[in-house]
């Protein structure tokens, strides 16, 4: 396993260094690692995300769950946290999105539009922004200038930014697809070449090679993919998503070879929520007994 990246070698000014310290080691298991919990999925999927567990529907549930689950961090739309968060402020951290869009037009051009700010993150008592990034569209001039903006503000207010680093478009699924080792390699070193503190992956599938460029046409190993993953994103915190909902043990060795890799953690939506609450709580126990292997806390300055 190489040396993960920590906190204190990621070049963070005081503000951001002091947020990621509460969001790594003041919440979870405290050893430097990560599990977050994303509820963006009514405006990125639709309501058809709840209809596997209809609880899953209601924000206050989905909030409780993340403190009850010793979540390291939720992260929300504007609107959710407005209306929602305030009974839990400060009992679970707040990671707000600042962009996101429906799945109504296609992704070919996808560009995730802002619906917040900077400002409101500091309003709203957050630990960390969210920023959707998508690598590969016609838009994507657009969307790094819009993503400029983010980090600039980022920067002055001392907030921690965690890229949802996304291949779209045509050309990346002309490419191995999205969740190709190409695409996710690329999009991960993207985010860290943009200035990005933390950025959050799909796992990488090496065995997706139509199209892609010679260096990944050739047989990886799943472990492989994530390594390489994880060392193009150099000194930025790495997380690994948990993507749609799939079988328990898949998703446990998913979760391992990414620590193994030297991730920081992960972050489960769908295989979390869209599971009866009491449920829900014991997957969360079985990823917390993986990340516990890997503790982050000497690197992290903790």
């Amino acid at each position: 396993m190489r040396t993960p990246p920590g906190i204190t070698s990621a070049g963070l000014d005081t503000g951001k260094k002091a947020r990621l310290n509460r969001i790594l080691h003041h919440h979870g298991l405290r050893n430097g690692t990560a599990i977050f919990l994303p509820y963006d999925h009514g405006l990125e999927h639709g309501p058809r995300d709840f209809f596997a567990n209809p609880a899953a529907s209601d924000p206050a549930g989905i909030i409780k769950l993340a403190l009850e689950g010793g979540f390291n961090g939720l992260a929300v739309q504007v609107g959710l946290a407005e209306k929602f968060y305030w009974d839990y402020a400060g009992e679970v951290p707040l990671i707000l999105k600042l962009n996101g869009k429906t799945d109504i037009p296609p992704d070919a051009e996808a560009l995730s539009p802002l619906q917040a700010c900077v400002a409101d993150a500091v309003r709203l008592g957050a630990d960390a922004v969210g920023y959707t990034l998508y690598v590969g569209t016609p838009a994507q001039e657009a969307d790094f200038r819009q993503y400029r903006r983010v980090r600039d503000d980022a920067q002055r207010l001392g907030m921690p930014l965690i890229v949802w680093a996304y291949p779209r478009g045509a050309a990346i699924e002309a490419k191995g697809g999205r969740d190709s080792f190409y695409a996710v390699d690329y999009a991960a070193r993207v985010a860290s070449e943009l200035g990005a503190d933390m950025v959050k992956v799909n796992f990488p599938h090496p065995e997706k090679q139509a199209g892609v460029t010679d260096a990944y046409r050739r047989e990886f190993s799943s472990q492989q993919a994530i390594d390489a993953v994880v060392a193009s994103a150099n000194r930025t915190l790495l997380l690994v998503s948990g993507g749609e909902k799939a079988g328990d043990e898949a998703m446990l060795d998913k979760a391992r070879q990414a620590m193994e890799a030297g991730a920081t953690g992960l972050i489960f939506g769908r295989n979390i929520w869209q599971r009866e609450h009491a449920e829900a709580l014991r997957f969360v126990t079985r990823l917390q007994e993986i990340l516990r292997e890997y503790p982050r806390t000497g690197i992290t300055g903790a």
